[in-house]
């Protein structure tokens, strides 16, 4: 489950519901290139725009699709009691395992993280990934914290946010997490532009955007990074540095949803209000590059 390459869809909706023929095709391409596993309603998948029972719907219908691929959804919310009861409701409907982000409107600290984690620990029978998002949740997780939540017997991966503070001191971390956490312990990368060095860095699976719209594309670059081919894999990613580019200039949510929009296989609307599509213009760019690198 959380070796290889998760891939991380979008899940395309607007203010009436959600496109479930679209969300449905983009796992379907999912299955087709044959990765390692998904990840339904993360950050890509805007799970924190969708009330309880519409999370519930979904992790159900991307369990029927997938069928044989293993599937992760998020649990993460405001109050812990909202996270177990959507931690049940996605193993009801047949999740694999879960991911869980510290989400807070007040700062959290280390004891209240480490205790969410605990409770939710204790409450699941499924494997839990450990979220890393510090631009969103505003928490930094010590290595100390890690060294904590890996002796709980749930905590199987932990999902690093990829070049976090910066890359070189990211890559440091790795390593230092790689010979300190127990072997059963699977380190995994987010942040696209940063997968490949960390990934030959010593991570064991990544954690990916552009693997949930392009995974054919992703596969070859997790392939040849997690064997070892390290000129090759760096080189591959460099060429795709225009598409890194504009998901560092506009945010990598907002480049998947205009590049699923650009191929027909979502809606316009595709995204929860406020969250929008870029201007045109920005738009116009993103076409480009994807024509440009070959995407389509």
């Amino acid at each position: 489950m959380f070796t290889g390459l998760c891939a991380f869809p979008l899940t395309p909706m607007d203010e009436f519901g959600t496109d479930d023929r679209a969300y449905s095709g983009l796992i379907e391409r999912l299955i087709n290139a044959k990765v390692d596993s998904i990840c339904v309603l993360g950050s890509t998948g805007n799970y924190a725009y969708l009330p309880r029972e519409e999370r519930a719907r979904l992790v159900k219908l991307a369990v029927e699709v997938a069928g044989t691929l293993p599937v992760m959804t998020s649990v993460g919310a405001l109050r812990t009691r909202e996270i177990l009861l959507a931690a049940d409701d996605a193993q009801q409907a047949g999740a694999q395992a879960l991911l869980l982000a510290p989400v807070s409107y007040q700062k959290l600290t280390e004891e209240e993280v480490f205790t969410l984690y605990e409770t939710v620990s204790r409450a699941v029978s499924v494997p839990i990934c450990v979220y890393e998002n510090p631009g969103v949740t505003h928490f930094d997780f010590s290595d100390a914290l890690y060294a904590r939540l890996a002796e709980l017997p749930a905590i199987q991966s932990i999902k690093l946010a990829g070049g976090y503070p910066d890359r070189e001191r990211c890559i440091d971390r790795i390593a230092a997490l790689r010979a300190s956490l127990p072997e059963r312990i699977s380190l995994g990368i987010s942040g696209d532009a940063f997968a490949v060095p960390a990934l030959l860095a010593g991570c064991d699976s990544w954690y990916s955007v552009v693997g949930g719209l392009f995974p054919q594309l992703a596969m070859t670059l997790a392939t040849q990074a997690l064997n070892g081919q390290r000129e090759r894999a760096l080189t591959s990613n460099q060429a795709l540095d225009p598409l890194w580019r504009l998901f560092g200039k506009y945010g990598s949510l907002r480049v998947v949803a205009s590049a699923a929009v650009a191929l027909n296989l979502v809606q316009e609307d595709c995204l929860p209000l406020p969250l929008a599509l870029p201007d045109r213009q920005a738009r116009n760019e993103i076409e480009q590059v994807i024509t440009q690198l070959a995407l389509a």
